[in-house]
């Protein structure tokens, strides 16, 4: 929730924004990014369209759920 708080209202216009505001957040290719929730328990992966400054959520679950999709296509 917190998460969900913060980006709906954030207006990311770069990954440099993404960053500054999640330093732990990680970039992956075909606009993914990986964000470490509760510690690392969670990982959510986000489809990011900062032309368009839309934010889509491919994927909530483990860090063992995680190590079993591929984040590229999600």
């Amino acid at each position: 929730m917190a998460w969900y708080a913060l980006s709906s209202r954030a207006q990311w216009k770069s990954p440099a924004d993404i960053q500054e505001a999640y330093r732990h957040a990680s970039f992956t290719a075909n606009n993914r990014v990986v964000f470490n929730i509760n510690g690392n328990d969670y990982r959510l992966v986000v489809l990011v369209r900062d032309d368009k400054g839309l934010l889509f959520v491919k994927f909530v679950g483990t860090h063992a759920q995680y190590d079993k999709i591929d984040v590229l296509t999600v």
